[in-house]
């Protein structure tokens, strides 16, 4: 299935249960939240749900809560610019009649997700018809129970919720999801008809995309700029501008997907912090190491780039 313009494509059940209900509570104003990994398409599926609402010819505003609290605030509450006078309108205003979504909400400062959830109770006394959707990579009931998160807040975008799978959950949706980005370089670079060869469609199916979208887009676009010819093939990939190290496919007995010492430990590390929510010296009891193992590892995966541990508190 593919939805045009918001790269939402596959067959996988789980992501068609997903959109079937996006396509439900599109025509409601319930709040939403949606919850998966990043670069999974969490805010492709706010966008779906806005333009599959009435509110469509409206405004669709996203606010990245992940930023400072300052300018969070001044998003959402509208300010008034130093050097010319004029107030500029916050982002609930804006959208009024259309839909907000607040992006990784887990990121807000304490005291504005409190002020947040006033606010968002108040909008009818101001005349502000707004539909409200949240974004979050985070288990969020476990940051509730660890007093991390505002409960009234949860409960306020939790009336439903949408859980993204993750791209190397995904199979045979990989290749239908490879060759829609390589259609859509083609178009938008005028590079005529390219395609993608057997052989190469596998390989990517392999790689455990951590990054999800994102990353598969990304490389998918890199290594087509460097290509000679119109077939993205195994030599293609592999003499790609970004070199990346494909996870074997293979199962053993016990049913786990083989891979690197390296990523295994970064996943077991991630796991750990997720159960504890975040609970660094609970995770470091769980996974039997140091405080100081733990934070160094947690620094060497964020000099890496890996996102989770850059935005961990």
């Amino acid at each position: 299935m593919l939805t045009q313009g918001f790269n939402l494509v596959g067959n996988h059940p789980k992501f068609n249960s997903a959109l079937e209900m996006a396509r439900n509570v599109a025509v409601t104003k319930t709040p939403i939240l949606i919850s998966g990994e990043t670069g999974s398409g969490k805010k492709a599926i706010g966008s779906y749900i806005h333009q599959n609402s009435a509110r469509k010819n409206a405004r669709l505003e996203v606010v990245d809560c992940s930023t400072d609290t300052a300018t969070v605030e001044k998003i959402v509450l509208g300010y008034r610019c130093d050097e010319t006078g004029r107030f500029n309108r916050g982002v609930l205003e804006v959208a009024n009649g259309g839909t907000v979504i607040f992006a990784n909400i887990d990121a807000l400062d304490d005291i504005f997700q409190k002020r947040l959830y006033t606010i968002l109770q108040e909008l009818p006394d101001y005349e502000l018809d707004v539909r409200v959707l949240a974004t979050t990579s985070k288990n969020l009931s476990k940051l509730v129970a660890a007093g991390k998160f505002s409960r009234a807040l949860y409960t306020y975008f939790n009336g439903a919720q949408i859980d993204m799978i993750s791209l190397r959950e995904r199979g045979t949706d990989v290749e239908l999801i490879a060759r829609h980005f390589i259609n859509e370089y083609a178009s938008e670079t005028s590079a005529g008809e390219l395609s993608l060869c057997a052989e190469a469609a596998r390989k990517l199916s392999d790689y455990n995309w951590n990054q999800n979208l994102v990353e598969l887009r990304s490389f998918i676009r890199k290594t087509l700029s460097n290509m000679e010819g119109s077939t993205l093939d195994l030599a293609a990939i592999e003499n790609g501008e970004r070199k990346v190290e494909f996870s074997s496919s293979e199962i053993d007995e016990d049913g786990f997907k083989l891979m690197s010492l390296k990523e295994a430990e970064k996943l077991l590390i991630k796991k750990a912090l997720v159960f504890t929510s975040e609970n660094r010296t609970q995770a470091a009891k769980i996974l039997g190491v140091s405080i100081r193992t733990l934070r160094n590892k947690i620094n060497e995966y964020r000099g890496d780039g890996a996102t989770y541990f850059i935005n961990l508190r």
